[in-house]
């Protein structure tokens, strides 16, 4: 005879873990929005430029705000040690920077 399943405790699992995964998305979301600048709008500005983004179908508009995501998040993995190494001064370095200072010519 098999062991009867306990159907309570699979699915207390299963919230614990979905509880789990939603606090994680919160607090990626709350960095994200730490690292981009965007903690210095007010919650109504970041909410309300959100809505728009949301509601937009320009494929054109979507595809390029992906491209600088993925631009800011590939200067992101390589900003913490130049910036220390080298005193080029200046925003603009931040956003260039990155990319040579990876080894030159090549890309990574």
């Amino acid at each position: 005879m098999r062991k009867p399943r306990d159907f309570d405790a699979e699915l207390k699992a299963l919230e614990d873990k979905a509880r789990e995964l939603k606090s994680r998305k919160v607090q990626q979301l709350g960095e994200l929005v730490i690292a981009t600048g965007a903690d210095a709008l007010s919650a109504e500005e970041l909410a309300g430029a959100l809505v728009a983004i949301a509601e937009t179908k320009d494929a054109g508009k979507r595809e390029a705000w992906a491209r600088r995501g993925a631009t800011f998040f590939q200067g992101r993995a390589r900003r913490p040690t130049p910036p220390t190494d080298r005193d080029t001064g200046g925003a603009q370095t931040q956003q260039i920077s990155p990319q040579p200072a990876s080894g030159g010519t090549g890309s990574a």
